[in-house]
């Protein structure tokens, strides 16, 4: 299945010169869902994965998905301030700005395999800050998934990703 027949491209947003690749249009399709939804879980299905993690918001939609196809619980990473317990937070570097991000202190533990999975691989920024805060965790093992990877961008945070073989379904 050719993917990007499903996936839109916005020039200008969120801001001007940004062309935003928009999954919406690709999860709205039952078939490009369920094929996004497979492929991952059997990239992964013998990886003895514990726990799927994802990122604020478009990952959490295909890494719950991912998570309950491996029989794995489902950790959210989030933005500042919306998780309600004591977390580590990470800031990182967008494309077009800053942010921040969050996990419980109590996510994960030293027995878990984890799968970071986020939509997007832009410049690498949120990718290193979600793999910095689950090392903070001290888990056993870390994979990495992404439905979409910007290959055009280049950056220290993407040589850096490369060592964790992340698995991409779509490159741009």
């Amino acid at each position: 299945m050719n993917l990007k027949t499903f996936i839109r491209e916005v020039p200008d947003f969120p801001h001007k010169g940004v062309n935003f690749i928009d999954i919406t249009t690709m999860l709205k399709n039952p078939d490009a869902f369920g094929f996004v939804v497979d492929k991952i879980f059997n990239e992964f299905k013998d990886k003895d994965i514990t726990k799927v993690v994802s990122l604020e918001s478009r990952g959490f939609i295909i890494g719950g998905a991912v998570a309950y196809r491996l029989n794995a619980g489902f950790v959210p990473i989030r933005k500042s301030g919306k998780l309600p317990a004591e977390t580590f937070s990470k800031q990182y570097e967008l494309e077009y700005g800053t942010d921040l991000i969050e996990i419980h202190k109590d996510a994960l533990d030293e027995n878990d395999v984890v799968l970071i999975h986020d939509d997007l691989l832009a410049t690498g920024g949120t990718a290193m800050a979600a793999i910095e805060l689950v090392k903070e965790l001290n888990v056993r093992k870390i994979y990495l998934s992404f439905i979409c990877n910007l290959s055009f961008l280049k950056t220290r945070e993407k040589d850096e990703i490369e060592q964790y073989n992340a698995h991409i379904l779509v490159t741009y």
